[in-house]
């Protein structure tokens, strides 16, 4: 497999009223474009997000003429693309790691320029895992052997993470897509990775509903943010439904410990944001919106012990079991009791008890 670093195209930040860009600095796609000098045609628009828009093309030329690409343009303005040429650095750097392409990261082929934009060429995958949740599993999730399948896969990824030291700091089912056949998974959307030695104190890093509690609560952090966001992401998988839903940092805070208990006092003591959501007592300041004056107040909870639990929100119940051979049954309960625990393991509150790729990988879930 070839695995020479892609080159960095030498991007001119052109002013953006030259560069066919939106007030955004959004590049304006036109179906049917060619991009490249000639080299790609777009032919779909795959949305855009933070950092960038993204389209998917036909490559016209050369040995892998036909093939389909996927073409991150990065939004024409300074910081967005001083962005876009450190994902491209990360994506070597992993790329150089796994040469044979066995991780499951997202494969970046080159990078061209185009009227003031860097363009990102990827290898083209069908949907991410939001879709695919959506399409065969809305609001009930995939089967379990299906969750086992992908979740490997996403430990896979991670693994090789964690070996160079950084971490992706954004996954959720959107950041990670499949191929046609659904059966193979590649984490994707690098645009806010960083090496853990890059370790800035803010408590908005990652999406809101995967965001460790660490980062929340202003504590240092390294790869470990990413297991628990695998944590929530596989969680979603299998029932559909999203395992943190806080309305904020503070809402999220209660609903992990509803599920976990409560904080250890040493890493409220050292966190940065500690004081924000509980007092000196160690009581949890929750922050509730009064349903009379649509204002907000604060309430005191000593959560002694967690009010609810994995097992009994993710054990099939007998109307689901009742179709399947007395064999069937006891396989089904004994694989999800696995995950139940693997699940328990990733989202532990303090980040140093939290499982590692590797013993993930090993963990009785992936033998089950």
């Amino acid at each position: 497999m070839n695995h020479v670093p892609a080159p960095i195209a030498p991007v001119n930040l052109q002013v953006l009223a030259d560069s066919g860009s939106d007030e955004e600095g959004y590049y304006r796609v036109t179906l049917g474009e060619l991009l490249d000098g000639g080299k790609y045609r777009v032919f779909e628009s795959l949305g855009k997000g933070m950092f960038s828009g993204v389209v998917r093309a036909r490559i016209l030329e050369g040995p892998t003429e036909g093939k389909d690409v996927a073409i991150k343009v990065i939004r024409a303005q300074e910081t967005m693309y001083k962005a876009g040429l450190k994902e491209v650095q990360i994506l070597n750097k992993l790329m150089q790691a796994d040469p044979d392409d066995k991780k499951h990261i997202v494969r970046l082929e080159t990078t061209f320029e185009h009227r003031g934009h860097l363009c990102l060429v990827f290898e083209s995958l069908s949907m991410n895992l939001r879709d695919v949740v959506k399409r065969f599993g809305k609001d009930v999730g995939i089967n379990i052997k299906a969750v086992r399948a992908y979740a490997q896969q996403m430990f896979l990824a991670l693994s090789l993470l964690k070996k160079c030291s950084i971490m992706h700091a954004d996954i959720k089912p959107d950041n990670i897509l499949v191929n046609e056949s659904k059966t193979v998974l590649k984490v994707c959307d690098l645009g806010s990775a960083s090496d853990i030695s890059d370790n800035e104190i803010t408590p908005y890093l990652v999406s809101r509903f995967y965001r460790a509690p660490e980062i929340i609560l202003g504590l240092p952090y390294d790869t470990a943010i990413d297991i628990w966001s695998i944590g929530c992401t596989l969680y979603e998988l299998y029932t559909g439904k999203i395992l943190f839903p806080g309305r904020t940092n503070n809402h999220m805070l209660l609903l992990m410990m509803e599920l976990k208990g409560r904080f250890n006092n040493k890493l409220i003591k050292k966190a940065h944001f500690g004081d924000l959501h509980f007092d000196e007592q160690g009581l949890f300041l929750s922050v509730e919106r009064d349903k009379v004056t649509g204002g907000d107040s604060v309430r005191k909870v000593n959560m002694a012990k967690p009010t609810r639990d994995l097992r009994s929100r993710l054990m099939p119940g007998p109307s689901a079991l009742a179709s399947k051979t007395p064999a069937a049954r006891e396989e089904e309960i004994k694989i999800v009791t696995a995950f139940i625990d693997l699940l328990d393991k990733c989202i532990m509150l303090d980040p140093a008890r939290r499982i590692t790729p590797r013993d993930a990988l090993l963990h009785p879930f992936f033998r089950a």
